[in-house]
């Protein structure tokens, strides 16, 4: 009996010796954590968000009315430059040229074809040069009968700027509603990035440029740049560069009374190849 005990305190030793109490001590990044209570899942929030928008700004118009050399743009065709000379011609001058040229030029109101039809443009003009010029699917015959005045203006023009001109388009703007719609002057027979010496007097009128959009803006000229020229009596203004094949420009109608400007613009032309026969 007393050997039934022993062995029986013995084994319960062993027992012992397995139990928790007796355990080596597990390592504490090894033990499972106790959060007692379990919590209830957070609920998440879905908030939808619309997509930033990308803020375009219509561009304030550059306005460009000091002497000197301003480049307006660069691009692939290259520079855009605008050459502005303020009293290019002395006020008191101007003013009996601008009577004189009023009263002698042979002006008429040209009638051109567009997608509606015929219309007659709102200014009068005349046309001076060897060879004939197309615009607007109507053509002004050659007439290389200058006036003497228009001659002796050529030539300064030649002198101060290093170019040579054929050709003038003289323009009569009448009154605020005589205007000219948006275009650039690169009609073929005008070559390579012609040069436009444009030459004004009178009333001043504001002239208005603006570039050309890039393909993807599919001809949306909502935020294309912009550049403003007031055009003052006795002043020359030349384009040069990439500025016909890179911008358009316009003179546009008024909402007020403006007495008559007459507008003189230079350029070179090249004869052109008959058209083929059919």
């Amino acid at each position: 009996m007393q050997d039934k005990r022993q062995r029986a305190r013995v084994q319960g030793g062993w027992a012992g010796a397995a139990g928790p109490a007796n355990r080596p001590a597990m390592p504490s990044a090894q033990r499972p954590q106790t959060w007692g209570k379990e919590q209830p899942p957070q609920e998440k929030h879905f908030v939808y968000e619309k997509p930033p928008e990308v803020l375009r700004r219509v561009q304030e118009p550059k306005v460009i009315d000091a002497a000197g050399t301003h480049e307006i743009s660069v691009s692939p065709s290259g520079v855009s430059r605008l050459r502005l000379f303020p009293s290019f011609i002395d006020p008191r001058e101007a003013d009996w040229m601008f009577e004189q040229l009023q009263r002698e030029i042979p002006w008429r109101q040209k009638t051109n074809v567009g997608p509606d039809g015929s219309y007659h443009e709102p200014r009068l003009t005349c046309w001076y040069g060897e060879v004939p010029y197309t615009y607007s699917h109507s053509t002004m015959q050659a007439n290389p009968h200058w006036h003497p005045l228009l001659n002796m203006l050529k030539d300064r023009i030649e002198e101060v700027t290093g170019y040579n001109f054929n050709s003038l388009l003289c323009n009569l703007y009448r009154h605020d509603k005589d205007s000219i719609d948006w275009h650039s002057d690169d009609e073929p027979a005008l070559g390579t990035n012609p040069i436009i010496a444009s030459l004004s007097f009178g009333e001043t009128r504001n002239f208005q440029m603006r570039k050309k959009p890039p393909p993807e803006e599919r001809g949306d000229y909502t935020y294309v740049e912009r550049v403003h020229v007031p055009l003052d009596h006795g002043t020359l203004l030349l384009m040069e560069g990439a500025t016909q094949e890179d911008w358009q420009h316009r003179v546009p109608k008024e909402y007020h009374d403006r007495r008559p400007r007459i507008n003189l613009t230079f350029r070179t032309m090249y004869p052109q190849p008959p058209a083929p026969s059919h």
